[in-house]
């Protein structure tokens, strides 16, 4: 499933919405973002992905929800993201 990204600029910092594609960990989960872009020489409309680790303090989303997620304090070497709500289930 291939997702457009929207993000968002929010006082408490960027705001993301993507696909979780691991919750293997506890209290954290993966999240794919994708977003569109122009090349900036040929023009040509590409996509990116970046996955992330979110806390997940309830460990409420699985495999194949799509989230929306917000940057956060560091809360561990690489987890700097927090789980704001879960948008749809599979």
């Amino acid at each position: 499933m291939v997702a457009v990204t929207t993000e968002t600029k929010s006082a408490g910092g960027k705001m993301f919405v993507g696909e979780v594609v691991s919750d293997k960990m506890k209290k954290t989960i993966v999240v794919k973002v994708v977003r569109t872009l122009r090349h900036p020489f040929w023009g040509k409309i590409i996509r990116q992905h970046k996955k992330f680790k979110v806390h997940d303090e309830l460990n409420t989303a699985k495999i194949g929800d799509m989230v929306e997620i917000k940057e956060s304090r560091p809360l561990s070497k690489d987890k700097y993201m927090t789980l704001v709500r879960i948008l749809t289930k599979p």
